[in-house]
């Protein structure tokens, strides 16, 4: 854990803090936790404190622990943002006497349907959806991106435990956080800095993985986005979970200068949009 903050500049009043969180399961310790400081009137950010591996202890649960850090320790937070589905799908959200999803004319499975019979077109098999399990936003990303992201069904085997300690989480917080979904952040802010595709492709590759986090991080310092210490650059290089805490307080960041999308045109207004970067970002135009 990175222990020093960065040095305050001006007052306290004036400086915006931003959490990035990257969840892992309750019973790991790969859960992660990036401090962002963005001070106004010198358009800097800081990353002014990095928690890595935040697990279990013997007589204390990493759910215990990471409510400590968010309500004491990093307290207070402009806005915190997390890698992790933070709504159920519609199916598990409805309340109303099922017809199953073929005949059924809630907005959002309708929409899934547009989606489907859209992609037929170019996609052969094309295999049905799961409106108990997905939500729109995953079909979004997989389909209308400049490229295709698979961030995991809400429900399926792999996201389904995050999006339970997510939801345990938020409502002892009792405060809302964004969505991010890191690989589209670190894409469209990467592009947007001259980064090659094949490095940010990688980024997470287990060969070659961590010298392309260093090649991003040490671009993300040179372009003056932001002030990193060596000691945690080193970490978050070595470590893709920490790296994926830092992309989504970078998210926070980003769209608290509306520089993040909106929701897309047609997209049902009742189902949750992840926070997006835009594409072609003018890093140096911040205020």
């Amino acid at each position: 854990m990175s222990k020093r903050k960065a040095k305050n500049k001006i007052g306290d009043s004036q400086i915006k803090r931003y959490v990035g969180l990257h969840l892992g399961g309750g019973k790991s310790d790969k859960t992660c936790m990036a401090v962002l400081e963005y001070y106004p009137t010198h358009k800097k950010v800081f990353l002014s404190r990095l928690h890595s591996q935040i697990g279990p202890e013997k007589d204390q649960s990493s759910d215990a622990k990471l409510h400590h850090l968010l309500t004491v320790s990093e307290a207070p937070m402009d806005r915190l943002a997390i890698d992790a589905p933070l709504t159920w799908p519609k199916c598990m959200r409805c309340e109303l006497p099922c017809p199953g999803y073929e005949s059924c004319g809630e907005p959002e499975i309708k929409w899934m349907w547009r989606w489907h019979k859209k992609r037929g077109k170019s996609k052969k098999p094309n295999k049905i959806f799961s409106p108990y399990t997905q939500r729109c936003v995953e079909l979004h990303l997989a389909q209308e991106m400049e490229k295709s992201f698979f961030p995991g069904d809400a429900l399926g085997a792999n996201m389904a435990p995050l999006l339970a300690r997510a939801t345990f989480l938020l409502r002892r917080l009792g405060s809302e956080a964004l969505e991010v979904y890191p690989p589209l952040s670190l894409w469209r802010m990467g592009i947007s800095l001259g980064i090659s595709k094949g490095t940010l492709t990688f980024a997470k590759h287990s060969a070659e993985g961590e010298d392309n986090r260093l090649t991003i991080l040490k671009k993300f310092v040179d372009s003056g986005l932001l002030f990193i210490y060596e000691q945690d650059l080193r970490t978050m290089a070595q470590h893709a979970d920490a790296f994926d805490a830092l992309i989504c307080g970078l998210t926070a960041y980003l769209n608290d200068q509306d520089l993040c999308e909106p929701r897309p045109q047609g997209f049902p207004k009742s189902e949750t949009w992840i926070c997006v970067p835009r594409q072609d970002i003018n890093f140096t135009g911040l205020r």
